[in-house]
């Protein structure tokens, strides 16, 4: 794995350790964290002075007109009980997303340093949220990064029954209506493979990022 230099270029995905470690170093500077993504590489870790930057093999990828959706769920979205926006609270959801506790996990990888990174991204135009509303209550949503046509998935969060599968599904829709080819999921993992989320290579995955034999 490489070391990260004052500049923003990274090594080749395909140089990863086993692992699927990068490289280490570096900062978050957004211009940087941008630069990763549009290489297939994402910061993952849990100390902001001990950066590390992944593309493990394989990957998951969820086509948005590939959703998942289960009779009971449908459902459940006639009902109409949440109300779904885009950008209009995006610190809250970080925020929610970073203090949110998962299952066989301690602490988070939303640092303080990587929030304050996508905060800045968001404000240029790059990360968007989704919030799932009731009553006036932020009760689920998710964040991600924006590459144009690929919206790159960071985390969701839900405090309610089905929030943040409301948040995903009303963001494929989205997505759909605006030709983006697809959603990165960087890791793999089963709810996400229940949703219609598919596990591809990283060569694969590079591949259709950089839109080639697509």
């Amino acid at each position: 794995m490489q070391q990260l230099g004052d500049d923003y270029k990274f090594p080749p995905p395909q140089s990863a350790t086993k692992e699927g470690i990068v490289a280490v170093g570096g900062d978050l500077n957004p211009l940087r964290i941008l630069e990763a993504y549009k290489n297939g590489i994402f910061p993952w870790f849990s100390d902001d002075e001990n950066l590390m930057w992944w593309s493990p093999d394989p990957r998951m990828i969820l086509f948005p007109e590939k959703i998942k959706i289960s009779k009971s769920f449908k459902s459940f979205l006639k009902k109409n009980e949440y109300r779904v926006s885009f950008n209009e609270n995006f610190e809250d959801v970080i925020e929610s997303c970073s203090n949110i506790k998962r299952v066989n996990q301690k602490g988070t990888w939303i640092t303080n340093g990587l929030k304050q990174s996508f905060i800045k991204l968001h404000e240029m135009g790059y990360a968007h949220s989704v919030e799932v509303w009731q009553n006036g209550v932020i009760i689920g949503g998710l964040y991600g990064l924006d590459l144009g046509n690929i919206f790159c998935g960071e985390s969701m969060f839900s405090v309610k029954s089905n929030a943040s599968k409301v948040g995903l599904y009303f963001l494929c829709q989205e997505l759909k209506r605006n030709n983006y080819r697809f959603i990165d999921c960087q890791v793999p993992s089963q709810h996400l493979s229940s949703l219609g989320a598919v596990e591809i290579s990283r060569d694969n995955f590079l591949k259709k990022l950089f839109n080639q034999n697509f």
